[in-house]
């Protein structure tokens, strides 16, 4: 139960963030809030969409999801149900695959860091570690 519950917390926290990013690539945000500048050359770069779709709506979904799905696993009747456990494993260690292809790509190909990206990267990690961990354990 305690595992489905942080995970709650960091995809809403992990939501907020992609959810900051994908309002910016849309136009709704003038100017991010970086500090560096390279969070905006990250995010105009050719690798900030993927078929025409914000990099950072697909982290809205799926952040969204492993929301859903962990609060969906904390009703009574999932507790003791495996299926909330597998959703999540399977979706962080998707998120966690594409989090690790976007940070190379931030640091071999556009040599800039996005401090927005990097937060969303720990908040997909931990979601990944603690999912994985609780799926081999049961």
């Amino acid at each position: 139960m305690r595992r489905r519950q942080a995970i709650a917390l960091l995809a809403l926290v992990g939501f907020c963030i992609a959810l900051y990013l994908w309002f910016y690539k849309i136009g709704i945000i003038g100017k991010l809030q970086c500090g560096s500048g390279s969070c905006e050359y990250v995010q105009t770069s050719r690798y900030g969409a993927l078929f025409g779709v914000p990099v950072a709506f697909y982290g809205v979904v799926g952040y969204a999801v492993m929301f859903a799905v962990a609060i969906a696993g904390l009703q009574p009747s999932q507790l003791a149900r495996r299926w909330p456990t597998t959703a999540l494993a399977l979706l962080s260690a998707g998120g966690l695959l594409c989090t690790l292809y976007l940070t190379g790509i931030e640091l071999f190909v556009l040599h800039a860091i996005c401090r927005w990206c990097v937060g969303s990267a720990v908040v997909m990690t931990g979601i990944a570690a603690i999912a994985l961990t609780g799926a081999m354990r049961r």
